[in-house]
């Protein structure tokens, strides 16, 4: 008899054994990951809806990126949401599809900052700020909530490679408004957006190489 996997998260390893050695993964089947997940996702949503307001009031990069990462996120937990108790292939081609949409989201991000470059006016630092600390503190929220959660298979570990990403993406908008504020430039905001990207981008691949390992071992 193998150790239930909703035994798993409260032990915060990646991995457990059975009586007869069996290596046992968390999948996220259990109700209590279902509840955070839940919660997380409406977090996401909120702030997408806040964040996304500012990004179109203010036309900021940084702004533009963070609120289309809590838009993508609250889209990927739940097909992360759905692949729960599924097999091994259907929840290791969801954690795939979800480094896909990152990998597209960094292309449309770096699109988005070169158009600000060419066509942009100037924006109030204090403004991106103010969201970018709002963006952290509801990443963070989602964090501690997944906190028990952050080591399983692909489609758990994305979920967690994410949201603690997505801790550091806040405080890069918020570092970027105050450097808009103090210069009185928008190539802070800018440079901040291209960087945001290509932290999407390393996590699609650390997400799809891991995807990828499963569904051939499956």
């Amino acid at each position: 008899m193998t150790l239930p996997t909703a035994d798993i998260p409260r032990t915060g390893a990646h991995e457990a054994h059975g009586c007869c050695g069996q290596t046992v993964t968390f999948d996220g089947a259990s109700p209590a990951y279902r509840r955070v997940l839940g919660l997380v996702i409406g977090i996401n949503a909120v702030a997408f809806v806040a964040v996304g307001g500012g990004a179109l009031v203010q036309g900021s990069a940084a702004l533009g990126a963070n609120a289309l990462d809590f838009l993508a996120d609250s889209a990927t937990y739940a097909l992360s949401l759905w692949a729960i108790g599924r097999s091994v292939r259907v929840r290791s081609g969801a954690a795939l599809l979800k480094g896909a949409s990152l990998c597209g989201l960094a292309l449309g991000i770096f699109g988005f900052a070169i158009w600000r470059a060419v066509t942009g006016t100037p924006l109030e630092g204090g403004v991106i700020t103010g969201l970018g600390l709002f963006g952290f503190a509801a990443n963070a929220l989602a964090a501690l909530l997944l906190l028990r959660f952050r080591n399983g298979d692909a489609n758990v570990r994305s979920v967690w490679l994410c949201t603690r990403n997505d801790l550091v993406h806040s405080l890069t908008v918020a570092g970027a408004g105050a450097l808009v504020l103090v210069t009185g430039s928008r190539w802070p905001d800018l440079i901040a957006g291209v960087l945001l990207a290509g932290l999407f981008l390393q996590s699609a691949v650390s997400i799809v190489r891991q995807s990828r390992a499963e569904l051939k071992a499956a």
